[in-house]
């Protein structure tokens, strides 16, 4: 891609304004439409979002939504909508054993409710903290449960199983170490403790290691930065078997939305890892080797996207789809969402503009302010691009807010429009939420507003709040 060095965060004021506007306007539509006997809402088709049974992970990004379209905008209406569907319809989502997404489902609302407390945006009532705060204990608690020991550590499964490592989990990881930064204690069998700030680590390890490559010589298509979907392992001995992909192309190609899962998800817990007591990580290794993995990971990730995207920032869905070669010399051109040969997918770009901005701000305030402002302003480009036509949603009757966004290629499930040999003109419950994540975060910026995070003033005691 084509980094743009003169972009401002401030230059994007005008298209953050439009947004938001669009944004109120498909909340509502949805809340108006949309049948919740359905369940959960997935992604769109011919404009109207449609459930499509697989796992449930998306509901919390619907309603955390409205509760960012609050904090962007103070309109109470969506406060209520976002605090009452919350209360009124998580609560399975955080004991949900079955599932490696508690990150996207429970910090999306109970999170962000209980950070605009401590905050001070919202009113601060005892019993609500509470319910916040006792439902992201438990959902931490949960998600560690899922746990499959590996040489050396061990993960949190996906829904495939407990032979498999998804690179998306990553971002579950902010369940596990906001239970533990809440105090929570996570008992097994015989009372055993079991520390969920290890098991973070471990699991952000066992990431960095198998799904991210370095150009090391692991395999033939090893290069620095590409990632796996899945990691594959025995299960009984703990070895690691092979690479493998559920929604991208193949184990030895990039599916772009799981490349931007690990981009930001190594970035976000390397801010949170800057607010803990190098005490506190000592038992773990230390502050000085777990950061240096991590930074090698989210740096490596952010490197390959800048690397393997066309010159405006919109990925195609897998850097290795089959037909790519068809479009030509596609990275030296802005991408094309209407080409007839392969998708492009406009959340993996939403998502991997927050990891970019958030490794660039994290690089500046530990003193690499040149890689940093690059990181940053790649991360700029990208929403320059993303929050315009052709992908900001401004027709009306359309539920979706960020257009061409892909679920799963492989499986087909994309609504391919009349005309058109590939998915394009629709939209996703992740993509629309990360649109949504990465514009408040940077309108925080803007106007000079307490800097946006999963883990803003969650954890600190009672009585300094």
């Amino acid at each position: 891609m084509q980094i743009d060095h003169s972009l401002h965060p401030a230059d994007l004021s005008t298209k953050l304004d439009r947004l938001w506007t669009l944004s109120g306007q498909k909340i509502r539509l949805i809340d108006t439409e949309y049948d919740e006997k359905k369940g959960s809402p997935v992604f769109t088709v011919q404009g109207k979002y449609t459930t499509r049974g697989w796992t449930e992970w998306t509901q919390g990004f619907q309603f955390g939504s409205a509760i960012l379209q609050f904090d962007a905008t103070d309109d109470s209406y969506f406060l209520e909508m976002g605090r009452q569907k919350t209360i009124s319809v998580m609560a399975p989502h955080i004991s949900h054993i079955g599932v490696h997404d508690h990150g996207f489902n429970n910090v999306s609302t109970y999170g962000n409710l209980l950070r605009l407390m401590q905050e001070g945006r919202i009113p601060a009532t005892d019993w609500e903290r509470n319910v916040y705060e006792l439902a992201l204990k438990i959902s931490g608690a949960v998600q560690a449960s899922r746990w499959t020991p590996i040489r050396n550590g061990g993960f949190i499964s996906s829904f495939n199983g407990p032979h498999s490592l998804f690179v998306d989990t990553i971002r579950s990881c902010r369940s596990l170490v906001l239970s533990h930064a809440l105090g929570h204690v996570f008992q097994g069998e015989g009372d055993v403790k079991i520390n969920l700030l290890e098991r973070a680590l471990q699991h952000m390890k066992a990431t960095a290691d198998y799904s991210v490559f370095y150009g090391e010589g692991r395999d033939t298509y090893d290069i620095w930065g590409r990632t796996a979907h899945e990691s594959v392992f025995n299960a009984k001995d703990g070895n690691f078997r092979c690479p493998n992909s559920q929604q991208g192309y193949s184990g030895f190609t990039t599916w772009t939305r799981g490349l931007a899962w690990a981009m930001c998800g190594f970035a976000e817990e390397l801010e949170w890892l800057a607010t803990r007591d190098d005490a506190e990580l000592e038992a773990f290794g230390g502050r000085e080797r777990i950061e240096a993995f991590m930074r090698k990971a989210a740096t490596a990730t952010c490197d390959f996207y800048i690397d393997h995207t066309p010159t405006d920032g919109i990925p195609y869905w897998d850097t290795g789809a089959p037909n790519l070669h068809r479009l030509g010399d596609y990275l030296n051109r802005p991408a094309d969402p209407y080409n007839a040969f392969e998708p492009v997918d406009s959340s993996a770009a939403a998502i991997g503009a927050q990891g970019l901005l958030r490794l660039g701000n994290y690089l500046k305030q530990t003193g690499n302010t040149e890689a940093g402002q690059r990181y940053f302003q790649a991360g700029l480009t990208i929403l320059n691009t993303l929050f315009d036509e052709p992908y900001l949603s401004t027709d009306p009757s359309h539920q979706g807010l960020l257009l061409h966004s892909i679920y799963h290629q492989p499986n087909g499930w994309d609504y391919v429009p009349a005309g058109s040999k590939i998915a394009n003109g629709e939209s996703s419950m992740w993509g629309d939420y990360h649109a949504r994540e990465v514009a408040l975060y940077l309108q925080r910026i803007i106007h000079n507003q307490p800097y946006y995070t999963f883990f803003n003033r969650i954890a600190e005691p009672h009585q300094t709040r």
